[in-house]
């Protein structure tokens, strides 16, 4: 009902303003050591792309895949690999809780994204960044978004790596987003590019993801 729906909203809000107490964008998520990795990290959701343009990827190693930055930035660009392996990079080993009960500790390498958005020189009206992903779930595109304090979270990187190899496809191969202060179905997988946007209005179901679209809620902060 209206009533409920209102409810829950509310309870999103009170809940992303209790989880930056304090915080904002310096608070962290927990790191781990290598000794408390998980011996197997599996896979959810999408296990891979059932397109002949991704399973051509796959085969060339992801040599040409490419990652591109728009909307509401100064500077546009497009990065190849070799280009997001050449920025500086950060290593972390954090905890995936999954919405579902599961949960396994993984080392992920990758640039911040925050470096990424510092170079396209995000314009002052944007205030989300839209993830774009490869792939689809029950034949609709899957996407995912956050605001600008998680986007330039120290922690939030576009992760080519897991526990020091090259992404496995059923994780995202070859790039992922981690945003490790929220919850798994946030950490949108064979990511394509972002854009920056003022609103979420209009971008595909209007709720800022896919799972979103269907019931879930926007900020899902552990």
């Amino acid at each position: 009902s209206d009533w409920f729906k209102q409810l829950v909203d509310g309870a999103e809000s009170w809940h992303r303003g209790l989880h930056r107490i304090g915080g904002g964008r310096i608070q962290m998520a927990p790191e781990y050591a290598r000794a408390d990795l998980s011996p197997y990290f599996r896979g959810n959701g999408s296990l891979t792309v059932d397109t002949d343009a991704y399973r051509a990827a796959e085969a060339e190693g992801f040599a040409n895949w490419t990652f591109a930055v728009g909307g509401l930035v100064a500077e546009p660009a497009t990065l190849t690999m070799a280009d997001i392996r050449a920025l500086p990079q950060r290593t972390q080993i954090t905890r995936h809780d999954c919405v579902e009960g599961w949960s396994a500790i993984g080392e992920w390498t990758g640039p911040q994204l925050s470096t990424i958005l510092e170079a396209a020189q995000v314009l002052p009206e944007a205030r989300f960044v839209v993830f774009r992903c490869a792939d689809t779930l029950n034949g609709a595109i899957y996407y995912e978004s956050c605001d600008l304090d998680d986007a330039f979270h120290a922690q939030t990187i576009i992760a080519h790596q897991l526990n020091g190899e090259p992404l496995p496809v059923i994780n995202g191969a070859p790039l992922r987003l981690r945003i490790e202060r929220q919850l798994g179905y946030k950490h949108a997988k064979y990511l394509t590019g972002v854009d920056l946007v003022a609103s979420l209005d209009g971008i595909e179901g209007g709720n800022g993801g896919y799972w979103e679209d269907r019931g879930y809620q926007w900020y899902a902060g552990i």
